[in-house]
């Protein structure tokens, strides 16, 4: 359960928020946020991409965020800040995300004797928690949550419905996963015997750190032997596969359908385009982009920015891709030397003689 949103507030409670100023009355009313042509006369809006700047003009909102550059661009209120975009996503939070009231274990949910339970929690119908499960204290967990044998769960977690965390996983604090999103599951290990393969057995286990969030029917499978690891502050979009074994570092994001083979350790603050790949057994330094579906077959140094399969410099693949739509021509042109070649080769041949 949670309170009830926040209906009207005042531009000064929402500048002191997030640390900035006002131009204009700070007494403005606010009670929503709106995007710029859209906005009516109690919403705030905000203009975080310059190239939307001639919108302003039109806009009808009780106030904007904006950069101080703009202060006196309109005649409207502003609030001013050297992030618009991040001041945006926390006054959206101030007013959309309310604050969380733990209702206990409500009927219909199964909760083992011997697990855990914190404070001020909130576990729904259908869901399961097992034998010697941890809960930390502020934690949601919705509808049809499966919670296996022996796993900690930080406080203030939020898992959406149908989220199953397997047995021995640790999750740390704030920790938020999307519906149906699996943690813990099997590596993919199979000893090949003959013609058939021997399943290896998955002994190890997953720790998601302090700050993580895993986007819908994302899967992030516990280890062969010891640990698959997520950092801090790491976030993960829908669809992502991450392998048994592999280390994700601090603040990295990996977009929608990136997959990430065993074993494999990736850095710091790197960024992985949608349906992008890493092969399993390599290292990839810290600050590395990886475009949309590139792949990565080999261990990379920091401070890459890479695209392509197999990946290469980003300026190199955009002169490669440049290149492609003129390769039919290229190909005609060769064909033409290539005779030319020849019946030069054929003349000078018959002078010899």
């Amino acid at each position: 359960m949670h309170a009830e949103r926040k209906e009207k507030t005042s531009l000064a409670v929402l500048a002191d928020l997030v640390g900035g100023c006002v131009s204009g009355d700070p007494s403005t009313v606010v009670s929503g946020v709106a995007p710029l042509d859209l906005a009516g006369p109690e919403h705030i809006s905000f203009l975080a991409n310059p190239k939307y700047q001639a919108k302003l003009a039109d806009c009808q909102a009780a106030a904007i965020i904006v950069h101080p550059s703009l202060q006196g661009s309109v005649q409207i209120p502003l609030l001013l800040t050297d992030n618009p975009y991040l001041a945006f996503a926390k006054i959206l939070t101030f007013f959309e995300v309310p604050q969380f009231v733990g209702q206990g274990i409500l009927q219909g949910a199964h909760v083992h004797p011997d697990a855990i339970i914190g404070e001020n929690i909130t576990i729904e119908p259908g869901c399961v928690v097992c034998a010697g499960a941890t809960i930390g204290k502020g934690t949601h967990l919705h509808p049809n949550v499966v919670i296996g044998t022996d796993v900690v769960i930080g406080n203030d977690c939020l898992l959406y419905a149908n989220v199953t965390v397997r047995e021995k996983s640790v999750l740390g604090n704030r920790v938020i996963i999307q519906p149906g999103a699996v943690i813990g599951a099997d590596g993919y290990g199979f000893a090949p015997d003959g013609q058939t393969y021997y399943k290896i057995p998955q002994a190890g286990y997953v720790v998601i750190e302090d700050d993580v969030e895993i986007g819908a029917c994302s899967c992030i499978d516990r280890g062969t032997l010891g640990v698959t690891r997520v950092a801090r502050g790491v976030k993960i979009d829908n669809l992502v596969q991450v392998a048994h074994n592999v280390q994700v570092g601090e603040d990295t994001l990996l977009v929608a359908q990136v997959g990430i083979a065993g074993s494999t350790v990736i850095g710091k603050h790197c960024i992985f385009g949608g349906q992008s790949a890493v092969a399993g057994h390599i290292k990839i330094g810290d600050n590395v982009t990886l475009a949309a579906r590139g792949g990565i077959p080999n261990n990379v140094d920091d401070n890459q920015n890479l695209a392509g399969a197999p990946a290469m410099p980003h300026r190199e693949w955009l002169k490669a891709t440049m290149t492609i739509t003129h390769l039919p021509e290229m190909r005609r042109e060769l064909k033409q030397l290539k005779k030319q070649v020849d019946e030069l080769k054929s003349q000078l041949s018959k002078d010899e003689d």
